[in-house]
């Protein structure tokens, strides 16, 4: 597992894996720079710094850039993450209920190009695509 420098997900891996998890911290340093005004440009990482928190991290597997490609394809197809919208949740279980219907599509219904399948079939969770239906069936079984 790696995370970015944000302190708080020390405690937080900690509570949800105990040591049983080969964990490290990816923190990216940038150059500081002056684009001028009226101009927005992202800085260039001068340095990253990989520090092994627990565990075993493969250094060869110590990377954000998995999260980071999620994070974007939420925000992407998600309209509550995108800045500027009224796709907004006003109450977190709306927020909550959206989110898991998001993720219950993407990982059973989408077919994934990459894989030719949906996430949870490559995982070997279920044999078939599923159907909204499905979906939605499960979800007031409880």
């Amino acid at each position: 597992m790696t995370t970015d420098g944000l302190s708080a997900y020390i405690g937080a891996v900690e509570d949800a894996f105990g040591a049983d998890v080969d964990y490290a911290q990816l923190v990216k340093l940038y150059k500081s720079e002056n684009p001028g005004p009226g101009r927005y440009s992202p800085p260039k990482v001068s340095e990253v710094v990989s520090t092994t928190i627990t565990g075993n991290p493969d250094p060869e597997h110590v990377s954000t850039s998995y999260v980071e490609r999620q994070n974007l394809t939420m925000r992407m197809q998600i309209r509550r993450f995108t800045r500027l919208t009224n796709a907004f949740s006003k109450k977190m279980a709306n927020l909550k209920a959206a989110l898991a219907l998001y993720f219950a599509w993407y990982n059973f219904v989408r077919i994934h190009r990459s894989l030719r399948v949906t996430p949870a079939m490559e995982a070997g969770i279920t044999d078939h695509v599923w159907t909204m239906e499905e979906i939605l069936e499960g979800s007031t079984q409880n």
